[in-house]
């Protein structure tokens, strides 16, 4: 799988660890993130993976800050992307069978690298479940729209 990866100057630890631990199980990763412990804004790696995600340059992504939440609010903004934070792996499974979350996002000051590979397996090996939750998906993207 292409997958799209952004990172602050806080998360750049992280972000290796993770690029490592995907490339090691056979995925392409896309770095649009920082590689330096240079102060940045969050936010220009937020849009870039959120680009490359509703572009289809990349089938998913992942966002990594102190705490995830940043970077996935600049995110939310691009029209197509559902980028939700979490903490634990059964979130990131749920945000991908319920939501159809296209980006995950995680704090590099909240999880520590083993629970930062649980969530990105979780939210890897899901699949959207459709169905009853299509209904919400699709509130969404009428919110998005501007016709609700």
């Amino acid at each position: 799988m292409k997958i799209a990866i952004g990172n602050d100057h806080v998360a750049v630890g992280m972000k290796n660890h993770i690029t490592e631990y995907l490339t090691a199980k056979g995925h392409e990763i896309i770095n649009f993130g920082t590689d330096t412990a240079e102060r940045c804004d969050y936010p220009i790696y937020g849009k870039k993976v959120a680009d490359a995600v509703v572009s289809g340059e990349c089938e998913l992504g992942i966002l990594i800050c102190g705490t995830g939440i940043g970077i996935s609010l600049a995110a939310n903004k691009v029209k197509g992307i559902r980028a939700a934070v979490c903490s634990d792996p059964y979130s990131a499974r749920l945000t991908r069978q319920h939501n159809n979350a296209n980006i995950i996002a995680f704090g590099a000051r909240v999880v520590g690298e083993a629970t930062a590979e649980m969530i990105v397996d979780e939210f890897l090996n899901a699949e959207y479940e459709g169905g009853r939750h299509q209904t919400r998906i699709d509130m969404i993207s009428a919110i998005e729209q501007g016709e609700m």
